[in-house]
This record gives C-alpha cells, structure tokens and sequence, in this order.
C-alpha cells in the first residue's frame, strides 16, 4: 500500500489526504501540522503530502468537501432516491452530508471561520454552490433556463443556514438540526410550486418579441 501511495501523483494523492485531513483538522486546524498528521497515518513522506496543498488552507477544505459531494453520491446513487419525491431526496441528500460531517463537526467550524474571512468569501460561496449544484442534480434536476440558478441559489443558502445550526446543535440526535432542515426545504417547495404557477400565468419572454416592440410599437 505504502508502494502504491509513493508511486502516485499529486493529484492521485489529494482525495486520499482529503479524506484524513479533518480528523487533524479538529485539532491542530487547517494547515501542514494536519497534513504532516494524516501523511504519517498513510505512511507517506509528509514533505510530499504538503506539495498536494502547498500550504493553502483553503485547498485543503475545497479537497475535503469534494470528499463529501462523492461520498454522498456513492451513499445514494439514483436508484436508492429514484422512488423518493423531490422534496424527501433534497432533505435526504442534505441529512446524508451532515451526516457524513458529524464525525468531523470541529474541524467543519474551522472550516467555516476560515471561509468567512473576506478574502475567502468567493470561494467559500463557490463551494456552497457547488454543493447545491451536486444535491440538485442528484435529486434528478436537468432545469437548464432560469430554474437551473435559482434553485441553486435557495438550496445553498438553506445549506449554509442548516450547517450553522448544525455546529451548535446539542440537541439529542440534531433534532434541532433537522426540524431547522425541514423547515426550510417546506419553504423551498411552497416557493417552487409559487413559481411554477407565476409562470404558467405568463406567457414565455421572447426576446426577439420584445426587440421587435421597440422596433415597432404597437399602434
């Protein structure tokens, strides 16, 4: 194993220390002391472990949330939510990540002091829409017009709202967690369902109608 490793490339290695990182990260926070940590459990020279990074504490969290979005999609592939409504794959989706970051929830606080800092700020609501993008389209969603942005949107911001509960949820089993969650995909189906209407009451924007109009009032 230790062969196989040494004989990787940077990239092979990332997703491997990603997936060890956090349980460092919880304690000595997000930088080379925790790659050192995870390097020395996989056997690995940690100088080579802290070329994957190059020391950027953010890379390291962008690696470990990929973690996430893959192991979520393996936990539930498209025929375990194929059965589900879209509103039970969405608060199963966002459950199965929480559930996947529970072992790890000091190392997601760090996680989320460091993205708050304003010079992280866009990559941290890169990340968010990310994962807003992996749940939707894992929930089945193929919008391509307006719809593909706004549920994106929302999600992600329901997301970050349920993760900030979720750090301080002492609750037992997160019950808090979870009637936080539910509550807010209830509004995102109510706003979805509002929207549908609004648009069936509209007939489609044509923007060649529309030039055409500035062209040629209608007398």
């Amino acid at each position: 194993m230790v062969q196989a490793l040494a004989d990787m490339t940077l990239d092979e290695l990332r997703p491997i220390l990603a997936r060890l990182l956090p349980r460092h990260a919880g304690f000595d926070g997000w930088g080379e002391k925790a790659v050192d940590s995870a390097a020395d459990e996989l056997g690995i020279d940690p100088a080579i472990a802290r070329l994957v990074f190059g020391g950027d504490r953010v890379a390291m969290i962008d690696a470990w949330f990929a973690s996430i979005d893959e192991d979520m999609l393996i936990q539930l592939p498209p025929e375990k939510l194929a059965d589900m409504k879209v509103r039970t794959r969405i608060t199963t989706l966002v459950q199965t990540r929480l559930d996947l970051a529970m072992p790890h929830r000091e190392a997601l606080r760090r996680a989320a002091a460091i993205l708050a800092f304003p010079a992280n700020a866009p990559r941290g609501l890169q990340l968010g829409w990310r994962a807003a993008d992996a749940m939707w389209r894992a929930a089945g969603d193929k919008a391509t017009d307006y719809n593909h942005y706004t549920k994106r949107a929302i999600l992600g911001s329901v997301y970050a709202a349920t993760l900030a509960v979720f750090l301080n949820d002492e609750s037992e089993g997160l019950a808090d967690t979870r009637a936080f969650l539910e509550r807010r995909i209830d509004g995102i189906m109510r706003f979805e369902k509002t929207k549908a209407k609004l648009v069936d009451l509209k007939p489609p924007f044509s923007p060649s109608r529309f030039i055409g109009r500035l062209r040629y009032p209608v007398r």
